[in-house]
Formats: C-alpha cells, structure tokens, sequence
C-alpha cells in the first residue's frame, strides 16, 4: 500500500521508555486518496514512536463499504528499503509488481513484498469485495540487505487453538511471520520478527510466551480488549518494551475480538522514511524521489531508465503515482530504538545474535526465485550470494556476496559459498566468479576450479 497523502508530514519521533511498561498508541485518520477515499488508521508511525523492532508502518482499515467508498485503489507507485505486508480480515485486493508477481490478496493469506533496492506496485480492491477489512504493515530493511533484489512471498498459516488462561480454548491464532505457541511461519525475514493474528472468544483471556528481548505491539480490532490489564479502544495500538516473557490479552466484551501481534528486537539503525521510500539520509531519499519521477518521464539514469523497474499495467485509466514535493526542511532520521546507541547497541546486538545461534539452526538454501543462495540463521536471512543467470541458465555468473553485521566470525560466507558451488556441481553448470569473495574462496579452494568457465581470467577485477 501506498501513504497517498499529498503533503506526507515529515513526523520526528522520539521513541522513549513506555510509561509504566505499556505505551498506547492512538491512530490519526489518513485519507488513501481524495476526499471519498476509503480512510485508514494510522499508529505508525506517530509521534510517540516510530518503531517497533523492524516495524515501522501500520495502517488499519475497515470495515469499509466499498459503495460508498470505491475501495482501495492504489495506482502503480514506489518502494525502496522495506517490505510490505498484507493481511486482510475481509475482502480481495488484486496485486501487481514490477518485478512480475500478480497475486490475489485474501483473508488468511500472508502477502510479503521485498522492495529492497526498488520496485514499483498496484492494489485495487476487486469488483466482488463488499466490505475491505485489514492492515497494511511495513518494515525496515537492515543495512546489508536494504539494496536486496525485489521479490513477492505467500504463505497460508494455519489456524490453532488459542490456549486460554483458564488452560480451555481462547479463541483462534493464525502466525503468519516468526513463531509463537509452537506455530512458525517458513517465510524469511532480514531481521527476527513476529506477525500473528488471535481471535478471542467472548469473555475470555490468553497468555502469550513471547521472546523477552523483543519489542512488542498489540493492536486492538474489533471491541474491547485488554493488554496485561491496559484497556485498548478500537484501533490502538499497545507497545511493551523488551523484558516481558508473558503477555496476557483478555476480551471483557461480549462478542469476539480480533488483536495483531507485532514483535521484533530494537532496530538498532536510524532510519529517515518519507512517502514510500525508507533510507538513510535527506539525499538519499531525494535521490529516490528523483529517480521515480524521472522514470515517468522518460530520463531515468544513463545506466538504468527503470530503477523501480517498468511500470506495472494502469488499471481503469489511472495513472502512476508521482513522488509528491519534498518538505521545505531537510528530512531527519527517525532515532534509534531508546538506550540503544554505541556500546548499548553492539551489546544488544550481540545478545540476539547469541540467543539466535543458541535456539535457532543454520540452514543454507537456494533462493532461485532471487537468484541467490542465502543462510539462515534461526530463520534470519543472515547472508548471500547472488549471480546472474547467463548462457540460458547453464553458467552463474556470481556478482556479490554479504554477510549481515553481528554474524562475522561464524564462518558464514565460507559454508554459504561452499553450498553454492557444490549445488552448482550437482546441476552441471558453470560459473564466472566476478564477486572478490567468491574468485578468492576458489584460488584457496582450486577443488573447485573446474567449475569456471573456460576462457574466464581469473586475476581480473
């Protein structure tokens, strides 16, 4: 989903302490578009906080009746440094990349879209959704792998028993990101992450083991609901600090209620988001803005006219999105999760890299829809290498590898290219190994010297 506001504020937010453990959140009404647009809620971010773990856009909307409000319809617009998440609670939203993924948003569904260095994307409501109910998520992609290639994931969670309380059945838990309650989501994220849907049964309460060096958000959807004993109004959003093993949520109403669960370890990294584009600087952005609006114009850079990629198919007449004004005032990075700064930050990093290497596997994979080979660790994406696919398939020509900070010194990049290569063998195919890391693994390895492609000097750059 797009931020559609003309004039997007440029919002400084102070992430402190939350009062008395919980912090809540008030949504502001944003229009998605005109004056008869369907409105969202919006609580990140806001002016208490523009964080949580890797977190840093929700939008909630609905009940919407799409007569009277036409539904969502987001002409093709850009995204650069995070993904998107969607999940709907009623109605069918139609999805269109540049990268070339067309996908039907449904109730249930997890749909994950990797903008990383840029791409481009449409969503509109379709002709037979009544009511659009749901939220749009966003989160921040970590500095080694926010120029990561676009990609698009689904996945169907399954729907458990909520245990209660009172040790009977709560209600319903879905876990679409991360794991809670013995249910974990295969979906790979670049930094730890929890995303999950529970519905309460009427008059009834559960308790949540998270992971305690998380941050946590509960939004309220639906009635009443009750986060350790905070009340929430109808689309408040509940931050806890890290610290807490136990969350409790309990629905006093008398009908279901439906709470979002977001968590994820303090983003140790400042941000400067505006618009849809997430980066690390006032020029940085700019130069996105730029890049966008000239591509729809004709004059994108000399050595890439489509940095987003080629504008997906108009629906009904409606033309792209333009990248609106910048502020009058240089854009400031969003500041750092509180405490976490210098020492702090590399100490608590270290922490969850620990607790990642103690409770977490390492597995190495072939992201072929990414043309990668990547590690996860405790189901992080921890590293990759990535190639080309040249001569019809046959030759891999690898071009980058990178290991995210905080996993140096596990041996990563090694094992990871030793995967890739042997997995290269298997298939009978070739490569040209122009990343530094991978021609110097093979002149230290020369087992692996028949796999280069005839003709391929080895001692150029």
């Amino acid at each position: 989903m797009s931020n559609l506001e003309l004039d997007p504020p440029e919002t400084l937010c102070a992430d402190e302490p939350a009062a008395q453990g919980i912090e809540v959140i008030e949504p502001r009404d944003v229009p998605l578009g005109g004056p008869r647009a369907m409105p969202v809620r919006r609580t990140l971010p806001s002016r208490q906080r523009s964080l949580v773990g890797a977190w840093c856009f929700l939008d909630h909307y609905g009940p919407d009746d799409v007569s009277a409000t036409g539904g969502m319809r987001v002409p093709p617009h850009p995204h650069t440094g995070l993904q998107t998440v969607s999940w709907l609670f009623t109605g069918e939203i139609e999805h269109r990349d540049s990268a070339g993924h067309r996908a039907t948003v449904r109730p249930g569904e997890l749909n994950l879209m990797t903008a990383g260095r840029g791409i481009n994307h449409s969503e509109y409501s379709t002709p037979g959704t009544t009511t659009l109910h749901g939220v749009q998520l966003w989160t921040a992609l970590p500095g080694p792998f926010r120029s990561a290639p676009p990609g698009f994931e689904r996945y169907v969670p399954p729907a458990m028993a909520l245990p209660g309380a009172d040790g009977g059945r709560a209600g319903e838990l879905r876990v679409f990101l991360g794991a809670l309650h013995g249910s974990a989501s295969p979906v790979r994220t670049y930094t730890a992450l929890l995303g999950a849907e529970a519905v309460l049964d009427a008059g009834n309460a559960a308790v949540l083991e998270v992971a305690e060096q998380f941050e946590h958000a509960i939004l309220a959807d639906g009635g009443a609901l009750e986060v350790d004993g905070t009340a929430l109004g109808e689309a408040h959003l509940a931050f806890l600090a890290p610290g807490r093993g136990r969350i409790r949520l309990a629905n006093p109403g008398p009908r279901p209620v439906r709470a979002v669960i977001l968590g994820g370890p303090p983003f140790p990294e400042e941000i400067t988001m505006w618009w849809n584009f997430v980066g690390r600087s006032h020029e940085e952005v700019a130069a996105f803005r730029e890049a966008w609006n000239g591509q729809l114009v004709g004059r994108g850079p000399a050595d890439d006219g489509e940095p987003f990629g080629p504008v997906v198919e108009l629906t009904g007449g409606e033309a792209a999105l333009p990248a609106p004004p910048l502020p009058n005032v240089r854009l400031r990075p969003r500041p750092r999760a509180h405490g976490i700064q210098g020492t702090v930050e590399k100490e608590a990093s270290m922490t969850l890299q620990e607790s990642e290497r103690q409770s977490g596997k390492t597995e190495f994979v072939h992201a072929d829809q990414r043309h990668r080979y990547e590690v996860h660790v405790g189901g992080v994406v921890a590293g990759f290498t990535q190639y080309r696919e040249k001569e019809g398939g046959s030759v891999y020509a690898f071009d980058h590898t990178e290991v995210a900070d905080g996993y140096s010194g596990m041996g990563l990049a090694s094992k990871l290219v030793t995967y890739a290569l042997d997995d290269v063998r298997a298939a009978g195919r070739r490569i040209r190994p122009y990343c530094p890391y991978v021609r110097a693994f093979i002149k230290r390895h020369p087992d692996y010297a028949d796999l280069v492609e005839d003709g391929f000097v080895m001692d150029e750059g």
